[in-house]
């Protein structure tokens, strides 16, 4: 059933309530204009005729704008770039997904705020890129053999910051109930930063001991079968806070720990995939039935929402929070994968769904990031952005609404002060050791520099003709590469970005230099 237009939550009233004190209030009808202007003892005096004006404005208002719409934002770990087959599997299934996205707008140039966890979920929640919040890394120890590394990396924070205000504290400042629900990686605890309700989220960023029980001290998940799936609790635990609160707008924070590492496959759907034959990009059997248990999820959310009538007034937003888990999938044509700044490690599957406004088999090609969504959601909402903090994002509404085409003149950017190790595939990388060293990235249109502050190297890649980034073009376009570069130093002073410039006194360049031959060798035998 529909949300009643009566029902009070605490302080925050909805229907003609929420009305009043949301849309008309701060909008629109306000005390100011109401109070004073039109319907104050100036006009009309009588407190009778008053109260018919306002019963008939909020009638005429309720009709116009409804009840305010669900959010329902899912956020994989780890999902690549072509993994949901709406963007190009050949072997993973996505059939619920795949519904929704073509339902909506799918976004084809969305980006990770940064190539692994932590730093891209804390841009995501504060709208912040990384410089502010500090969050550069996943834990602030240096990563990789200290004697390969020249520089001392900047060690960053591990924890958004408590004075930081995230989208869900201006949701609930508007009557939203909401829900984080899975990993959240950025504190102890969610329910510090606007969430009343918290299942699975604490500061650790990998499915508590694994995607089977027991999952030791992690909040909701202590009662859990021994053969319950992870995924499926989670998508469980979003269907009952739905179904606690179908007479409030809801948010909720769906993250699931899928498809981080580790690789659990769900038990009942090995044989399935064990059994299909090998896709050309994708193969892994493990990964399929983790993806699949994610979009499964998915459908009976759906299913519920539209049983209780709620699915046309739901807003379903949906990414990864960085590129493809390298040794189980595949983001070609890009090149890369989670903890590199080439495409694969950053470039991300993400759609809108939005029923009644956004035209369904929408499309997009316009660079996006992820710190658009704290804006994006905030509108989506009726709420305004708070004033207390910088929000580098912008919101996809009018890009939604088809009110906007295309954001020629903004640049995104992305600044990573430290290094992060290679795992056992090192192919797509700068070098064999690290997947990622100190740098920061520009994209501009159809253009995107790299910038490495160890040996001052520089990479740029025109990604309508080279989505591979095969070919760096920094030596055949000096005058592309320093404007790009002129960019970049001027956002990088404008947000305070630290650069690492501190020799790292245990570096050695012979042992490094020994290193990589060594991790080549198997290469040219």
């Amino acid at each position: 059933m529909q949300p009643p237009l009566t029902h009070s939550r605490g302080s925050h009233s909805f229907g003609f309530g929420w009305l009043v004190s949301h849309w008309l209030g701060s909008h629109w009808l306000g005390s100011h204009w109401l109070g004073s202007h039109w319907l104050g003892s100036h006009w009309l005096g009588s407190r009778w005729r008053i109260a018919c004006c306002v019963v008939c404005v909020l009638w005429a208002g309720t009709r116009a704008l409804g009840n305010p719409p669900n959010i329902l934002f899912i956020y994989i770990d780890d999902l690549g770039w072509k993994d949901p087959s709406y963007m190009g599997s050949d072997f993973f299934e996505t059939p619920h997904l795949d519904r929704l996205a073509h339902d909506g707008m799918i976004f084809t140039d969305a980006y990770s705020c940064a190539a692994n966890c932590a730093p891209s979920r804390a841009c995501v929640m504060s709208g912040q890129t990384t410089p502010r919040h500090q969050i550069y890394n996943v834990g602030t120890r240096a990563r990789g053999e200290s004697v390969h590394r020249r520089l001392k990396p900047i060690p960053g924070t591990n924890t958004l910051a408590p004075t930081i205000r995230t989208w869900a504290h201006q949701l609930q400042s508007v009557g939203y109930a909401t829900a984080a629900i899975g990993k959240w990686h950025l504190s102890k605890d969610p329910t510090d930063f606007g969430f009343e309700f918290n299942v699975g989220g604490t500061h650790s960023g990998s499915a508590p001991r694994g995607h089977y029980p027991p999952h030791g001290r992690v909040p909701g998940l202590d009662d859990a079968p021994d053969d319950e799936y992870l995924t499926d609790r989670l998508s469980e635990e979003a269907i009952g806070f739905i179904g606690r609160h179908q007479d409030t707008p809801w948010a909720i924070y769906l993250s699931h720990f899928a498809v981080h590492t580790p690789l659990n496959a769900k038990r009942e759907l090995v044989a399935k995939y064990r059994a299909k034959p090998a896709g050309q990009l994708h193969d892994h059997v493990t990964m399929a039935t983790m993806i699949q248990a994610v979009d499964d999820g998915v459908g009976r959310i759906m299913d519920q929402l539209k049983a209780w009538g709620l699915a046309r007034n739901t807003v379903v937003l949906f990414s990864s929070d960085n590129g493809g888990y390298g040794p189980a999938t595949d983001m070609a044509p890009l090149k890369g994968y989670k903890g590199t700044y080439y495409e694969g490690g950053i470039r991300v599957p993400f759609f809108v769904n939005w029923p009644q406004v956004v035209s369904p088999a929408g499309r997009s090609a316009v660079p996006i990031s992820g710190i658009d969504l704290y804006p994006t959601i905030c509108e989506i909402a009726g709420v305004d952005c708070p004033e207390t903090q910088p929000i580098d994002g912008v919101s996809l509404v009018p890009l939604l609404t088809g009110k906007t085409k295309d954001r020629k003149d903004r640049a995104l950017y992305w600044h990573f002060p430290a290094y992060l190790e290679s795992y056992q595939v090192f192919d797509e990388q700068r070098d064999p050791l690290f997947r990622s060293r100190p740098c920061s990235i520009i994209r501009y249109g159809r253009w995107k520099l790299h910038q490495y502050f160890e040996d001052g190297g520089l990479e740029l890649y025109d990604l309508d003709s080279d989505i591979g980034e095969t070919r760096n073009l920094a030596d055949e376009l000096p005058d592309r590469s320093r404007e790009l570069l002129a960019k970049l130093e001027s956002w990088r002073q404008r947000v305070k970005a630290p650069i690492p410039t501190e020799p790292n006194p245990t570096y050695d360049a012979a042992a490094e230099a020994e290193a990589i031959a060594k991790q080549l060798e198997p290469v040219h035998q």
